[in-house]
């Protein structure tokens, strides 16, 4: 076998014969040595087949996508806690207009208290009450959405919203809590808590706490204009961000 050059023979594996490197089957026994004959280079070598190193795969862009960048979701469940608030609001208003008490509203579905439960919390007797509170679920719940996915931002409504006023409910001496003012400021804490750590570790934050701050004291005292707001469904509101939200922040961003 010359160096450089063509191969003289090769070793047939059946019967160890020297056969030619051009032939496909041994002239001597038979074997098939290859499937076809080789195809041969201008210097009369024997041309090996060159593999291509197969290409990486990726799915097809989206629209708005930047490439190496992962795109962020849409924050449903924030959009459907205040869509459901402006449903109140605009069911309340067609009551008012056509001389319906919001309590005779409710009893058309039914009059159940797990019922007024669920629908107290997306009812607003006052438009500004609604603004606020609404703007405080769109903003904060957006933004805890996007750090820990919509079922933290159900949760903390959940139980900020609806807890207060199966807390208020439970004495019968307390109006039912209407409006999401309790849902409102357990997001807004929720999403404060990591901040207000990393400030007692003396890091910096890229958080605005004053606006946070002012925001967080504008929902806290509504019961000062919407009489149907309780200041015992914000304090379950405010403690239930405390206790859900502080594990969140440890656990980290998901």
């Amino acid at each position: 076998m010359s160096t450089g050059g063509p191969d003289l023979f090769v070793i047939c594996k059946n019967c160890q014969s020297e056969v030619s490197p051009y032939i496909t089957e041994c002239p001597y026994c038979g074997s098939r040595l290859r499937k076809r004959a080789p195809k041969l280079d201008r210097e009369g070598r024997p041309a090996e087949r060159k593999r291509r190193s197969p290409r990486p795969s990726l799915p097809p862009l989206r629209r708005g996508e930047i490439p190496g960048i992962r795109p962020e979701g849409r924050p449903y469940a924030t959009i459907l806690l205040v869509l459901a608030g402006f449903a109140g609001t605009l069911l309340w208003r067609a009551a008012v207009v056509g001389s319906t008490h919001a309590i005779e509203l409710w009893a058309r579905f039914g009059t159940h208290l797990w019922w007024r439960l669920l629908v107290a919390p997306f009812t607003y007797t006052n438009t500004g009450y609604a603004i606020v509170a609404l703007g405080t679920i769109a903003i904060f719940g957006w933004l805890l959405e996007r750090r820990h996915g919509p079922l933290a931002v159900l949760v903390l409504f959940a139980v900020g919203a609806i807890g207060g006023a199966a807390v208020t409910a439970s004495d019968s001496s307390l109006p039912l809590a209407l409006g999401g003012s309790g849902g409102a400021l357990a997001l807004l804490i929720a999403w404060v808590i990591p901040d207000l750590l990393s400030l007692r570790a003396g890091e910096e934050v890229e958080g605005d706490l004053l606006g946070a701050a002012v925001i967080g004291v504008v929902v806290a005292l509504m019961p000062l204009a919407a009489p149907d707001t309780s200041w015992i469904s914000e304090g379950i509101g405010a403690v239930a961000g405390i206790l859900i939200g502080l594990p969140l922040a440890l656990a980290g961003e998901r």
